[in-house]
């Protein structure tokens, strides 16, 4: 597919680190699996994977935490 941010690159599967941030919670996620650009580094989650690191940042949020860092494991 073509990236629609830099509209040049062409993405391929790969591994991305995902940070996610919400009041005052930041989550880092490794090790996921995404579309990204050749050219500009941009990342496309497809729906399944993007659920599964809300997931993580809701059950971060719900525990309180303030900075999480994980390796991506499907469920």
């Amino acid at each position: 597919m073509n990236c629609t941010v830099c509209k040049t690159g062409k993405t391929a599967p790969g591994k991305t680190t995902v940070t996610l941030r919400r009041d005052g919670t930041v989550v880092i996620i490794e090790d996921v699996d995404a579309q990204i650009c050749d050219t500009c580094g941009h990342y496309y989650l497809d729906s399944e994977t993007a659920k599964l690191v809300m997931s993580k940042l809701n059950e971060a949020l719900k525990r309180g935490t303030k900075l999480e860092i994980l390796a991506l494991q499907a469920a």
